[in-house]
């Protein structure tokens, strides 16, 4: 059976310790040398680069959030022993681990990190899909004559070299389709490396629980579970057009991940769904003069970002976050696209006048969905509001004022509430 030492990269067949180093990190698969899809996930980004930066820091629970008002970021694997998750409230994360150390998110050096890294999976292939500053697919198919090795050495020799050169760590998962592939990277973390190949899929899925497929949140698990589907074993039970009929697009999407098919291809220029802007208060607050501050100075942020990368949407989405943490979202789809701070922002006003009043929030946030080039956005007047062209196109003027002049040139009073 194909092996591979993870530490020295030497390839022989299977034996519990590398001949080479004698090390007993060793991967051995019947179809290790074959398979070519891979996922690969940094352990504990944020705090893994916070303890390289601070070798104190090594055998403390860390945790990467915005103070006890906010919510947890990341958590290194020490405090993740503890119960500690990400999307946490802070204050809960603390009593689960009260030693902690918390620490602001540096994001402009995780960029920089996640940058070096990317550099070195570009020496790789080409075919890299990032998922998030921390994690990518990457297709390595017809490489190994370029790099006179299979893909399963190429992706321990990448892990290792982010360790050796970087000082962060990260789990891979390769297998024949991203689907599983993405399954296989958080089998065995941190600094795993596990594969799912062809022979073994169905029985490895069989019995695995639904809440592995990547997607599938608490809504689509409690609906799924009152349809008595619980197992990649109860879907299959299911004929493919009772799985639509019930769930809609996502029946078909199930039907397919139920039997370990995924034809989706490693994207290089993956499209963007949506671009958003949020916020978290230090105390929960209802008045609406602050929520309206908010949610302008966030419409303006998301129609930058939009203006920026040519795109405009054809959702408006209000997020909110109340006292008990649980989660509210309205979205209103528009007649047409739009990249305007002034649409975006009347929009989600409209959805934050909707809730029931005397709400408390500790979170707002504001996003266009649906997205569109820019050049399908604002072409029509609005019947509802004649005035909206004339504000449309003196936001377009105080975009050029900004440009020249720089951001705080021009602020609309609701900005300073």
């Amino acid at each position: 059976m194909p092996a591979l030492c993870r530490d020295c990269l030497t390839t022989f067949e299977t034996g519990k310790r590398c001949p080479a180093c004698g090390r007993p990190r060793v991967l051995s698969h019947p179809e290790l040398f074959d398979l070519s899809i891979a996922h690969m996930d940094c352990d504990a980004f944020y705090a893994s680069v916070e303890k390289r930066d601070n070798p104190d820091l090594a055998d403390k629970p860390v945790i990467i959030g915005g103070g006890r008002r906010g919510v947890v970021s990341t958590a290194c694997y020490v405090a993740r022993i503890r119960g500690v998750r990400s999307a946490m409230p802070m204050f809960k994360a603390l009593q689960l681990c009260p030693e902690a150390v918390v620490i602001k998110p540096r994001m402009s050096v995780y960029a920089e990190v996640s940058r070096q890294i990317r550099a070195m999976m570009e020496e790789l292939t080409p075919a890299i899909e990032p998922l998030s500053l921390d994690e990518a697919f990457l297709d390595l198919t017809g490489t190994a004559r370029l790099h006179g090795a299979p893909p399963a050495v190429m992706m321990a020799r990448l892990v290792k070299r982010m360790k050796d050169e970087l000082g962060v760590t990260g789990s891979v998962g390769l297998s024949h389709n991203k689907f599983l592939a993405k399954i296989a990277s958080d089998l065995d973390k941190p600094r795993g490396f596990s594969v799912i190949g062809q022979a073994e899929t169905q029985a490895f899925l069989r019995p695995k629980p639904i809440r592995m497929i990547w997607g599938v949140g608490e809504a689509s698990q409690t609906a799924l579970e009152k349809a008595g589907i619980r197992t990649f074993e109860d879907l299959l039970r299911w004929e493919q057009r009772d799985l639509i009929h019930r769930f809609g697009g996502m029946g078909e999407r199930l039907w397919h991940l139920a039997r370990g098919q995924d034809k989706r291809r490693v994207t290089r220029n993956a499209p963007m769904k949506s671009i958003s802007n949020e916020t978290t208060f230090h105390e929960d607050t209802g008045d609406p003069d602050i929520l309206d501050g908010h949610l302008w100075r966030m419409s303006e942020k998301v129609a930058d970002r939009a203006k920026a990368k040519g795109l405009a949407g054809r959702v408006v989405t209000l997020k909110l976050r109340k006292s008990d943490f649980k989660i509210v979202t309205r979205r209103q789809a528009l007649h047409d696209a739009t990249q305007i701070a002034d649409r975006i922002y009347r929009t989600a006003r409209g959805l934050l006048d909707q809730m029931p009043p005397g709400q408390s929030y500790r979170l707002i946030g504001a996003g266009i969905s649906d997205l569109v080039p820019e050049a399908q956005a604002d072409r029509g007047g609005d019947l509802l509001d004649p005035h909206a062209a004339t504000r449309a196109k003196a936001e377009r003027a105080t975009d050029a004022i900004r440009a020249r002049f720089g951001p705080d040139a021009i602020l609309k009073g609701r900005a300073l509430r």
